[in-house]
């Protein structure tokens, strides 16, 4: 008899109802993996042009108090997202360097 070692759950990169985690059983192959991992691209894409964002408001005098207050509403959603993606990258790199048992 073949024993396999428990596939990891993989926090994806959306939060459910409530704000609540998603998770996903998988061994990283298949349409909803691609899907997260798709997600996640966009989304630290989207923090980086924040970031652009960001520097070019710090050096304009003329930038508003509720130009600043939108910018850091979106930094907050864009620190969030890769906040989960480093917390689920590193579950399952943890879970690759412990043979797949999750200890």
């Amino acid at each position: 008899m073949t024993h396999h070692a428990p596939t990891p759950a993989r926090l994806l990169p959306w939060a459910g109802p409530e704000g609540k985690p998603c998770y996903l059983l998988t061994d990283g192959t298949g349409r909803l993996s691609r899907a997260a991992d798709a997600v996640e691209s966009v989304q630290l894409g989207m923090a980086v042009d924040l970031l652009d964002h960001a520097a070019d408001m710090l050096h304009d005098p003329d930038v508003t108090a509720v130009q600043l207050r939108y910018l850091l509403a979106r930094m907050n959603e864009a620190l969030t997202d890769v906040t989960r993606i480093a917390e689920s990258r590193g579950a399952r790199l943890l879970a690759h360097a412990d043979g797949g048992s999750g200890r």
